[in-house]
């Protein structure tokens, strides 16, 4: 059996996890390839590092033109994440006359059209399902067995860490600090959360995903974006109240040729299947037109469960069906930039939280302020509080217009009986 040479971009934890796997099941890899795969180098800023896996002294490198040099080499496993040197690595790897496997989202999200062009300029694979949902194996159902829809809406809880720390928050009640803590000691969190809290991940996972599903061309940027970074417990609890939790949902929808996308925390009901995703776990539901709803379930993130996503493009690439599905699956509609639907475009029902002033005709004031902007109020929840001269007053409105609730908000904060800036999230019925 020949073999096909392969090269490790980073030995952190995702890394570690791939190069153990090539080095200790490379029987059964070969027996699944076809072919035995052989690692040949890993790249490395430090060769002495003790890893929970030590590979052999000889494989670990710090030099990037060694590998370049490799004829050997077919293939680039890319775990590095962030833009640079990535980039600049991809980018010599594909004019090298190699393929790449990568799992970096941020890469794809930013500069996904300049990598994919080059990629087959020179007649080269890009696989990348290691980039959105971890080992769920969403890029391939969505590329292929899907190929025969029109995605209609992609409603999705695509970071592990932010979705750990709700789940954390909704059932022993911790505060954010807490949960963000336990989270960051299991190593579901960095020590710098920022890029996982503030909804920046999940906007990258989910700009590759439109492109995928739409056709769009969208940058992470643009993507209407907040994150649970600070997210109070009172609104958790108020949520459970209401038969509801609040998960940080990615959602984009296409409806009469214009594009609609988020990402926020947003009430989902109790019965609803991604209301049940608990933990580090991923989940997608994806609407086409002929298949109707399809949902995907599973962990995503963690080093194995990217582990197994990194090597299925590995096997699928040694046995050749990678090229085809790069040339004639993935990435293949023409790019375009769809007119996006603006707040006022957009109807949602919403949670609205303000801290009020406990005096007579509050309601009176908040209600006549969303009706004059036509947001109705569905019901209202309101705790006796003995020893506070301020109380939560808790919102549930009926379908409203975006742009017009958020007049509403700004309004509100101009009443001196609203005593801090309202907290509101959308309500996915």
């Amino acid at each position: 059996m020949d073999s096909f040479g392969v090269a490790l971009l980073g030995c952190g934890t995702v890394g570690n996890a791939v190069a153990r796997l090539l080095l200790e099941e490379s029987d059964r890899l070969a027996g699944q390839a076809g072919r035995r795969i052989e690692l040949r180098h890993i790249l490395t800023r430090n060769p002495s590092r003790v890893r929970p896996f030590q590979p052999p002294a000889a494989l670990l490198t710090t030099d990037w033109q060694r590998i370049l040099a490799d004829p050997q080499v077919g293939a680039v496993i890319e775990l590095t994440g962030g833009e640079q040197p990535p980039l600049d690595w991809l980018r010599t790897a594909l004019m090298a006359g190699k393929d790449i496997i990568t799992a970096n989202k941020a890469l794809l999200a930013r500069h996904g059209e300049t990598l994919f062009a080059l990629a087959r300029e020179q007649g080269r694979v890009i696989a990348f399902e290691a980039s959105v949902a971890g080992g769920i194996p969403l890029i391939r159902s969505l590329t292929q067995g899907l190929a025969a829809n029109q995605v209609e809406s992609i409603k999705a809880i695509l970071n592990g860490t932010s979705n750990f720390i709700l789940t954390q928050m909704t059932e022993k009640h911790w505060s954010y600090e807490q949960a963000l803590a336990e989270a960051q000691a299991k190593g579901l969190a960095e020590a710098d959360p920022s890029l996982d809290v503030n909804g920046t991940d999940t906007a990258q996972k989910l700009a590759i995903l439109a492109r995928l599903a739409f056709g769009a061309l969208i940058a992470d940027q643009d993507i209407e974006c907040r994150g649970i970074a600070g997210m109070d417990q009172t609104d958790l609890l108020f949520a459970s109240e209401m038969g509801c939790v609040i998960k940080l949902l990615a959602e984009a929808w296409l409806s009469e040729g214009r594009l609609a996308l988020h990402v926020e925390p947003t009430l989902i009901r109790r019965h609803e299947p991604l209301a049940e995703v608990r933990g580090p776990f991923n989940a997608v539901e994806i609407v086409g037109d002929v298949v109707g709803h399809t949902f995907f379930y599973g962990l995503g993130a963690g080093a194995l469960p990217t582990a197994s996503a990194v090597l299925s493009d590995l096997i699928d690439l040694v046995q050749g069906g990678a090229k085809y599905h790069f040339l004639h699956a993935s990435w293949v509609r023409p790019a375009q930039r769809l007119p996006r639907r603006t707040a006022h475009e957009i109807e949602s029902r919403f949670y609205l939280r303000l801290n009020v002033l406990e005096k007579t005709g509050v309601l009176a004031e908040v209600d006549g302020i969303l009706a004059h902007h036509g947001v109705g109020i569905a019901s209202v929840v309101q705790h006796e509080e003995r020893e506070q001269s301020r109380v939560p007053l808790v919102i549930m409105t009926h379908n409203a217009n975006l742009g017009s609730f958020r007049q509403a908000v700004r309004q509100l904060c101009d009443l001196p009986c609203v005593a801090d800036e309202p907290t509101y999230y959308p309500i996915a019925d």
